[in-house]
Order: C-alpha cells, then structure tokens, then sequence
C-alpha cells in the first residue's frame, strides 16, 4: 500500500501534532505502507487563497495508486470544493477540532466548527487520535462512528523515575505556552504556595502565541516568581528526557486536550500527575495517577499541587500507579498498525 501523508508547515516542528506525523512516517513502512510526506503551505488553520490554491495543486498531482490522509490541522481549514478537486477519496487525520482551541473569537471558532463539520462529511475515512476525540466528532460533527477509527498516539518505553521524597519538589509541565495549555493558570495556582519547597520548568515552544508568552512572563515578574519557574522553550527530545528524569511531579493545567501527549510520557516514566479533565485528559491519566481537577480553576490546582507537593507518601503511591498504567500505553508501532488497518478498511 502507498500513503501520501500531508502535513501543513514545518515537520520538525516541536508539537505532539507534528510529532505524530513524524512517527506515522517512520513506522508505516513496517506495516507494509510505503508512506511519503506532502508538506502543505504553513498557513492553515487560517490559509490564504494562495494557501489554499497551492494545497489543490498539490493534492491534485498526488500519484493516483496513493492513499492520501491529509492532517486535522489543515483538513478541517479546506473548503468543500478542494477537497472535491483532489478527485479522489481523501482520509483525515484529527487530533481535536480546530475550534475548539482556547482564545479564539467566538465567532471565528463557529466558523472554524461549521467548516470542518462540512469538510468531516466529505472524508473518506477519519483517524481520531483518541476515543475522546472520536465520540466528539460523532456527537457534535455528525461523522457515522463506522467512519471513525482510533490511533491513539504512541508513547515509547522509557526508564522509570523513582520517587525522592524532597525537599525541593521539582514541577515539569511540557506543552508550548498557547492559552489552551493554562500556564497562565498554573502560574497563579503556584503563587499561592510560595510558602513550599518547589520549582518549575515549563519545557515547550514559547513562540506559537507570542502574547500569551509575553503575558506570562509579565506574571512571573509581577509575582515574583522568576526564580522558581523556568521558561525553557523549545527543547530537544534529549533534553526533555533529561527534565523527566529530573522532575518529582508533572502538571497539566490545559483548558482542553485531544488526547495529552505529555501525560502519556510522565506515564511511561512512573511521574505522579496533577492534571486537569479538560478533553480526553480526563480518560489519558488513570485514577490513582495523581490528582485531577477541573479545567480553568486554579484554586483546585493548587489545593491538589499542596496536597502532592507536601506528602511524599502519597507521591510516591500515586508514581507506582503512574508506571503500571504507563506499561499498557500503545508505542508507536501500534498506532501505525492501527492507522494501516483504518486505510486498509473498504
């Protein structure tokens, strides 16, 4: 089987969407799809007429004895008449509705909403990366379940961190600084317990919403906080291994998550977790794992930090629930076996 994968922008960008793709490219190949990469103008979700010109170009010249599975990113951004124009069955990829992402105008989201309600019904088969994500589409888009297959992302092995007891407690949370990913949140949930032994590192892009990093960086000066909460950026992926195996405790404050790509990784590694039940989080990290709290409410974030921040037992009961959930996670062979399987299906 042949699979042309397009993908809007930079590949190498440092997000869990991207990151899947790179995954998908690597490892279908193994399941007998011979997998190429069609990169789309870097302007979706919000294309130009350019954009959208050179994207019907584009998947009009894809080899006709190739499957084609466009990414969420830019397929729920393309008007029903270039998906026609490709003249051919196309599958999407989705990893959570474009409007659904934090800070946008409502008007614009309802948009973002009606377009790729319009754009799901033409797909010929979709890949959702997570059950979550799957029953929102056919709840709130109206996509046949039949249509709708789960991928769920791949997490891969990793060694186990052990539980320290502290004094310092060190906070990582991983995900680019965007209003969905709450840090704003976060940062006034910490700033109630400067009275504890902590510290954070915030390890994701810081470039993707400029003002909300700018924003956050205002906050941290005004509470004092700068010495305590690094902003790292963009990392590396050795890097970032190097944070995980540093950090007592990981935290999620995002409004609302596709599947929580992070979550999985401090699961695979045995990291107690505070994270929020925005979207699919809430189904990603299991009970027993750490705590939970609501989405955008930074008193019980930091009521529940308190709580694992101050008791080392219960960190470390919650870190051995972390590392035996995260022992059954699928690794990266299993999604494209899934994704293959869902290509595969007439």
């Amino acid at each position: 089987m042949r699979l042309v994968l397009a993908v809007p922008g930079d590949l190498s960008a440092p997000t869990g969407g991207y990151a899947y793709a790179r995954e998908l490219l690597a490892h279908l190949p193994a399941q007998g799809v011979a997998a190429t990469h069609l990169a789309l103008p870097g302007g979706f979700p919000d294309p130009s007429p350019d954009d959208l010109a050179r994207t019907a170009a584009l998947l009009a010249d894809v080899p006709r004895d190739s499957a084609l599975l466009i990414d969420g990113l830019a397929y729920g951004a393309l008007p029903p008449e270039v998906i026609r124009a490709a003249g051919r069955p196309v599958s999407a990829l989705v990893h959570h509705p474009l409007g659904y992402e934090t800070g946008l105008a409502p008007e614009r989201a309802e948009a973002l909403v009606v377009g790729e309600r319009a754009a799901l019904a033409l797909a010929d088969r979709i890949v959702a990366t997570s059950r979550y994500t799957a029953r929102l589409l056919g709840a709130e888009f109206g996509v046949a379940p039949e249509r709708i297959a789960v991928a769920e992302p791949g997490t891969a092995p990793a060694a186990r961190v052990m539980p320290r007891p502290g004094p310092p407690v060190r906070l990582l949370t991983v995900g680019a600084v965007t209003p969905r990913k709450g840090t704003d949140i976060l940062v006034r949930a910490l700033a109630e317990l400067t009275d504890l032994d902590w510290s954070l590192t915030v390890a994701g892009s810081l470039d993707r919403a400029p003002d909300c990093s700018a924003a956050l960086r205002a906050g941290l000066a005004a509470q004092s906080l700068t010495d305590r909460i690094t902003l790292a950026g963009a990392v590396t992926p050795e890097t970032l291994d190097r944070l995980y195996a540093a950090a007592d405790l990981a935290v999620s404050a995002s409004l609302f998550e596709g599947y929580g790509m992070a979550l999985a990784e401090a699961l695979a590694r045995g990291l107690p977790l505070v994270a929020t039940t925005g979207g699919a989080a809430a189904e990603t990290v299991p009970a027993g794992a750490g705590l939970a709290v609501p989405p955008g409410d930074a008193p019980a974030l930091a009521a529940a930090l308190r709580t694992l921040i101050s008791d080392p037992t219960l960190r470390a009961a919650a870190a051995a629930a972390s590392w035996a959930a995260g022992q059954h996670l699928p690794d990266w062979p299993d999604t494209a076996a899934a994704v293959a399987a869902a290509l595969r299906t007439p």
